[in-house]
């Protein structure tokens, strides 16, 4: 698990989230997939059920109520067994993408806050917190977003069939993806890969690539600011000003200029 305190706003930065719920305990943050915007705050979580490249930024925070979040990872072979356990139940189809924002229920923050507690008592964390976290994984599956959680542990879902697609994608990021040999690679057709996979993560194959090798090379450029042609060129792109042309349609900023700018807000928080 994850806990994360900050006293100031940050700056909207991007990377490949998995399969996880986010929960604020206190301040405001804010989750960018495409076009999609999901904002959650004090007893609210987030929960992803693919991989995504998603912007996050922390919108509320202050030295007098800092913000204050917590994540779990989540596990599609706990959230099977459950299922398997449970027996048949009627469940809405789920038909968003991969991602959702709902309050979080008494039974859930108990849930989270025994998992917290076990902290202060080492010993027993290898005993108790795998109990707890199979209980939040339940909690998860009989809450608001019940029919995305439950997709993470279908093997014949369409979540599971985007996912395949997702971890090839990610291995070959930096080379040329042909649609075809994708939809061979996860025994789908074309048709079907490509309306699957804009349904969960809203966006086409080749956006999810395009956004993935950016959201890399950013991250490289924060380390590297002036070495933007070297990046380019190791996240697949032939030409440096392509890069920078993508790069500043989805960041608003040149390379060099936004890594510079991220760079030194990273200096001034520190």
């Amino acid at each position: 698990m994850t806990v994360f305190s900050t006293e100031h706003v940050t700056e909207p930065l991007g990377s490949v989230t998995e399969p996880m719920i986010a929960l604020v305990a206190q301040g405001a943050k804010r989750a960018v997939l495409n076009d999609r915007i999901f904002d959650y705050r004090t007893g609210q979580y987030l929960v992803v059920t693919v991989d995504l490249p998603l912007t996050s930024q922390i919108t509320h925070a202050t030295p007098a109520e800092p913000f204050v979040g917590f994540g779990l990872p989540l596990q599609p072979a706990i959230i099977a067994q459950l299922l398997v356990e449970a027996g048949p139940a009627v469940v809405r189809p789920h038909d968003g993408p991969g991602i959702a924002t709902s309050d979080a229920d008494d039974k859930l923050l108990d849930a989270v806050v025994r998992l917290l507690r076990l902290l202060d008592e080492p010993r027993d964390i290898p005993v108790l917190a795998p109990g707890v976290r199979r209980e939040i994984h339940w909690r998860l599956l009989n809450g608001p977003q019940a029919a995305l959680v439950r997709q993470i542990g279908l093997a014949d879902s369409r979540t599971t069939l985007v996912t395949r697609a997702i971890q090839w994608i990610k291995t070959h990021y930096d080379e040329v993806i042909r649609i075809g040999d994708l939809a061979d690679e996860v025994g789908m057709s074309v048709s079907s890969l490509n309306r699957h996979f804009r349904a969960v993560t809203a966006m086409s194959p080749l956006q999810y690539q395009k956004q993935l090798r950016l959201q890399k090379a950013r991250i490289q450029l924060i380390a590297a600011p002036h070495d933007v042609a070297t990046i380019g060129y190791a996240v697949g792109y032939d030409s440096p000003s392509q890069f920078s042309r993508e790069y500043r349609r989805m960041f608003g900023a040149p390379p060099g200029q936004d890594a510079a700018r991220l760079h030194t807000a990273a200096i001034v928080e520190e």
